[in-house]
């Protein structure tokens, strides 16, 4: 399905310069919103946006921690935001990384982020950073929509990429050029799905992959993130945004854990009683607040996976496993007896685990140390599109009203 989200033509990720009453009332028709969504709170009263809560300090993640070299990765992050995301997984604190450059198109922000990633260099724009030859990796940070843009820009110009989820956004083909830009590059790409080193997820995959699940039977995945009032984003893009357009953190419940894919699926979209998410106060024409899709997996079991809006309660990303083998709910209950190492990698004494989950550390360690050790990053583009893809098919089927859909299938 084409992208029909109006296109932006810079790189940051929330820009509070361009405000969501502007973006609504420039579109016609969308003041149905403007009462609810658009009340300002005071940054003394804001809470912690969610998934951003400060994670308790865990002393023993960096036990056994041993370098792998001296070289320093030259980085360039494109994007600081409202969520200010491009500081936030610890690139500055690594001792393999030299932060070279910043960029935000928001110069207020751009000065920021470059003063705590302790780096001097700043550029106007995405477009500008990536001919700076002294970068070799870039960390793309910046709105949804142009994630996979300013991905091929950055492969294009050489360069390794790692990027926030999602991989495309709405559009299959964004997400098919991606894949054709690595692989005629054979450059390094990461999405940083922060659900992969969870604790309990993390411990499900070694599980799973030292054969104590056997074939899973059945797996759930779940993203709750309560948004009576949608997050500041540049350009509006969160304002009525359809939940499985952003599947990466609860379908990791399945293809992170497994390598494999989801190929059908059969979607049931709730229409939402939030004015954002009513079909004439958002240019998706969206009606769904939560999304509930049900998949058919590569290994021939099935898999649910919920993305709501609009439920309050505890939120976050979680799931759990059925296997032929054995369980996961919260803990291992199996046929195994001699479970592998279940614990994280170990992360260097300077890099904080960071937020969601404790996972922003590891994600950003792992992407560096792929290139210091020359191999595919653990979330490449083919689990970054299984991840992605099956979402934006998911949300076509509950259009559909539920309608069984093939999802493609993707390979190097």
């Amino acid at each position: 399905m084409p992208n029909s989200f109006p296109r932006p033509s810079g790189d940051a990720s929330d820009r509070n310069n361009v405000s969501r009453r502007s973006f609504l009332l420039s579109t016609g028709g969308l003041v149905g919103a403007a009462s609810l969504a658009f009340q300002q709170v005071s940054p003394a009263a804001e809470k912690p946006i969610q998934g951003f809560e400060k994670a308790a300090a865990n002393a023993s993640a960096s036990e056994g921690w041993k370098p792998v070299s001296d070289r320093k990765v030259r980085v360039g992050i494109a994007g600081y935001g409202v969520c200010k995301f491009g500081a936030a997984f610890g690139f500055q604190d690594h001792p393999n990384v030299e932060v070279i450059a910043v960029t935000d198109i928001m110069p207020d922000r751009c000065a920021e982020l470059a003063k705590v990633c302790r780096c001097t260099k700043t550029y106007p724009s995405l477009e500008e950073m990536v001919k700076d030859d002294k970068i070799e990796a870039i960390f793309v940070a910046t709105d949804a929509p142009d994630h996979a843009r300013h991905c091929i820009e950055v492969l294009k110009h050489g360069k390794h990429v790692a990027t926030a989820v999602p991989a495309a956004f709405g559009s299959i083909e964004e997400g098919e050029k991606v894949l054709q830009a690595v692989k005629s590059t054979g450059l390094k790409y990461m999405m940083f799905e922060t659900s992969f080193f969870h604790e309990d997820l993390y411990a499900m995959r070694q599980i799973y992959h030292s054969g104590g699940f056997g074939k899973l039977l059945y797996s759930e995945g779940e993203y709750y993130h309560y948004m009576e009032q949608p997050i500041d984003s540049y350009k509006g893009w969160r304002i009525g945004l359809p939940p499985q357009y952003y599947p990466t953190h609860s379908n990791a419940y399945y293809a992170c854990i497994t390598g494999g894919s989801f190929t059908e699926v059969s979607c049931v979209g709730i229409p939402s009683i939030i004015e954002h998410l009513k079909p004439a106060n958002n240019v998706y024409k969206n009606a769904f607040g939560t999304e509930i899709a049900q998949f058919r997996t590569s290994e021939g079991g099935m898999s649910r996976m919920a993305v709501s809006w609009d439920t309050p309660g505890s939120g976050g990303e979680m799931g759990r496993v059925r296997g032929q083998r054995g369980s996961f709910y919260g803990k291992y209950e199996g046929l195994e007896k001699a479970l592998p190492d279940l614990k994280r990698p170990a992360l260097p004494p300077s890099v904080s685990p960071g937020s969601h989950g404790g996972s922003h550390g590891y994600l950003m360690n792992e992407f560096v140390m792929s290139i210091l050790e020359n191999r595919t990053p653990l979330v490449d583009i083919v689990m970054a599109l299984n991840l992605t893809a099956s979402g934006i098919i998911a949300h076509q089927s509950a259009v559909k009203d539920g309608e069984w859909l093939k999802i493609p299938q993707y390979k190097i």
